[in-house]
C-alpha cells in the first residue's frame, strides 16, 4: 500500500486570482446597487466638466464630512507610500502606525456620516464595521512578526477601504464627485 495520500491537493488561488475575483464581485454588487439610479448617473457624468477643488461646496459640508474627506485623502496619499518603500525601517513603522491613526479617523468619522440614508446608516457601514475589526488585526500580525499576515490584511485595507470606496465615493451625484467634477 502507498503512503503517498491519493486525495488531490485542495484547489487554491493566488494573490491575484483573488483579487481580481474579489474586484469583480464588488463591482457586480456596486452595480445592482446603482443600477436604479442609472440613467441619473450616466447624465451627470456626461455632463462633468474637471476642476479644483471647489472650496465653497467643501466648506458647507458637516465638520464629520470634512474630517472624513481630509483624513481618507491623506491616507491614500501616505497609503501609496507605504507601498512603495522598502519595508521593516523606521520611517515606514512610523508611517504606519500614522496610516493605523488616519484609517481609524476615516473609519470612526463615517459612523457619523448618514446623508446618502437621512438618519440611518447605509451598506457602506458595512465596510467601517469591517476596517474597525480587521485594522487591530493587521496591527497585532505585525506585532507578532507575522508579516505575511499583516500584508495582506494591509494591503487589503488600501485596496479595499481606499481605492474601491474611493471609486464609489466618485460615483456621479456624491459628494466628492461635486467637489471636483460638480
Amino acid at each position: 500500500m502507498s503512503e503517498v495520500s491519493q486525495t488531490p491537493a485542495p484547489f487554491k488561488l493566488n494573490t491575484t486570482q483573488q483579487t481580481f475575483i474579489t474586484t469583480v464581485v464588488i463591482c457586480m454588487i456596486v452595480g445592482v446597487a446603482i443600477y436604479p439610479f442609472a440613467k441619473g448617473i450616466l447624465y451627470l457624468a456626461s455632463h462633468a466638466h474637471p476642476h479644483v477643488l471647489d472650496l465653497a461646496r467643501f466648506q458647507r459640508l458637516s465638520p464629520q464630512i470634512k474630517l472624513h474627506l481630509l483624513a481618507a485623502l491623506t491616507a491614500v496619499v501616505l497609503g501609496s507610500g507605504l507601498m512603495v518603500i522598502r519595508k521593516g525601517q523606521t520611517f515606514h513603522r512610523i508611517a504606519g502606525w500614522t496610516w493605523v491613526g488616519l484609517v481609524s479617523v476615516v473609519a470612526v468619522s463615517s459612523i457619523f456620516i448618514t446623508t446618502l440614508n437621512p438618519g440611518h446608516w447605509s451598506l457602506l457601514h458595512l465596510f467601517t464595521g469591517w476596517t474597525l475589526i480587521v485594522l487591530p488585526l493587521g496591527m497585532f500580525a505585525a506585532r507578532r512578526r507575522n508579516l505575511a499576515r499583516h500584508r495582506k490584511t494591509m494591503m487589503g485595507l488600501f485596496y479595499g477601504g481606499f481605492v474601491i470606496n474611493g471609486f464609489i465615493a466618485m460615483i456621479p451625484g456624491r459628494t466628492v464627485w461635486h467637489l471636483f467634477f460638480g
